[in-house]
């Protein structure tokens, strides 16, 4: 069953008068927005960064004692290593087997 929306002409006035009379509120609202956006990319960034440096330092750590092993314990070694770093630091596991 279609129903009229009884007050659908009155609300959209209403809400016209409001943009209208409060645009400068609505811009600075828009800016405020774009800032937050800029500011929330450029964190995220940052902890992009800490991720990389986090990792690299985990297979430094991995990757010079798996230099003292022979070949076959050695990767036994790196893969035993890298699901432990995904399971107790999984932030830096996403990466690790790519290192």
């Amino acid at each position: 069953m279609f129903r009229r929306r009884r007050f659908a002409d009155l609300i959209a006035r209403q809400l016209d008068v409001f943009v209208r009379d409060q645009l400068e509120l609505l811009e600075a609202c828009d800016e405020a927005e774009r800032a937050y956006d800029r500011a929330a990319e450029e964190r995220y960034r940052d902890y992009q960064d800490l991720l990389e440096t986090g990792t690299e330092l985990l297979a430094d750590l991995r990757d010079n004692f798996k230099r003292t092993l022979d070949e076959d314990p050695a990767e036994e070694y790196e893969a035993e290593f890298n699901r432990a770093v995904v399971k107790r630091l999984p932030r830096f596991g996403l990466e690790i087997e790519n290192r």
